[in-house]
């Protein structure tokens, strides 16, 4: 089984709920990242949240839809 994809949100983000919801409906593994707790990942993804990163290190930027992340996924496989 594929390792869980990163999700980089933080609270009070819609874009991130909305994103979120996505990757739900789309039934994919997911461990969500809360930038707000490290520096750097602030300065990383700051002004780019949210963004999907799987374990090789590409990264799904917002917008997406269920459909760009389908494709972003077959990519991997």
């Amino acid at each position: 089984m594929a390792e869980p994809l990163l999700f980089y949100t933080t609270a009070g983000c819609h874009l991130c709920e909305h994103a979120e919801s996505i990757l739900l409906a789309a039934g994919v593994r997911f461990s969500a990242v809360d930038i707000e707790e490290d520096l750097e990942l602030i300065r990383r993804y700051g002004i780019r949240i949210p963004v999907v990163a799987d374990a090789s290190g590409r990264e799904l930027g917002w917008p997406f839809d269920g459909q760009a992340l389908s494709h972003w996924l077959g990519q991997n496989a």
